[in-house]
């Protein structure tokens, strides 16, 4: 009888443990960082900045990118988000740009979101803070957006370094965004075949399904597991009554 209580204990802790793993939500990228982050060179880009709150005696309060000016953005466009003040602020360029084949004299240099009284990301919490923005610079395979991430303590994180030649990522990222160059026939302005129209809704759950995969699959094991470990613990169970 001791051996068959055992054994039920072990297949119901490892019941449990298969839903839990199944329960547990993808915990948001350990770094601020664009998702997706994959268009083409001269289009648009509509994605959102993933900020997730790394401390836990304070919550997020305010956030801050800088654009480049070496080869700026004529367009950008924020999502709204109730709790949240977004502004674009544009300047005059240092040396004038031409982007195809105009003239550009001045850009968007920063965007800044900022919390409502009362309004954070939270401890163990993370936040998506959508825009579009275009037009992407040609012949360049990467646009890194240093971004300043502000607790309400007022430590400021600054996300700012570059990946080195090694590949090694730094201990503080910039967010960044892989360009491809244009194929030919393709619509660069949404990247990769998607329209600078495209719902941001949509945008956040295929960005949501790419990053949740390996969830979904520890998720799929867990409930096997629970599955298997519930179905034996029953049958061990009833096996007892039985003998008793």
């Amino acid at each position: 009888m001791s051996t068959n209580r055992f054994g039920v204990r072990t297949l119901a802790v490892l019941a449990v443990a298969g839903f839990a793993v199944l329960g547990t939500p993808a915990i948001a990228s350990a770094h601020v960082s664009a998702q997706p982050a994959e268009f083409t060179q001269g289009g648009r880009a509509t994605f959102a900045f993933r900020v997730p709150n790394e401390r836990d005696n304070a919550g997020t309060t305010k956030i801050e990118v800088t654009l480049p000016q070496d080869t700026p953005l004529t367009s950008v466009r924020t999502k709204p988000l109730a709790g949240w003040k977004a502004e674009a602020v544009k300047g005059k360029l240092d040396k004038p740009v031409t982007i195809g084949g105009k003239e550009i004299t001045e850009a968007f240099k920063t965007i800044t979101w900022t919390a409502d009284p009362g309004v954070k990301i939270g401890i163990n919490e993370y936040q998506e803070f959508f825009v579009a923005l275009g037009t992407l610079p040609e012949g360049k395979d990467k646009l890194e957006l240093p971004t300043k991430q502000t607790y309400e303590n007022g430590e400021v994180v600054d996300w700012s370094q570059s990946t080195g030649a090694d590949g090694k990522e730094p201990e503080h990222p910039a967010p960044a965004l892989k360009l491809a160059p244009k194929k030919a026939g393709e619509d660069a302005h949404g990247g990769h075949g998607t329209t600078p129209a495209a719902n941001s809704t949509d945008t956040h759950e295929a960005s949501a399904a790419g990053s949740d995969k390996t969830a979904r699959y520890l998720g799929g094991a867990g409930l096997a597991v629970g599955a298997l470990g519930l179905g034996f613990g029953v049958g061990a169970i009833l096996r007892s009554r039985r003998k008793a």
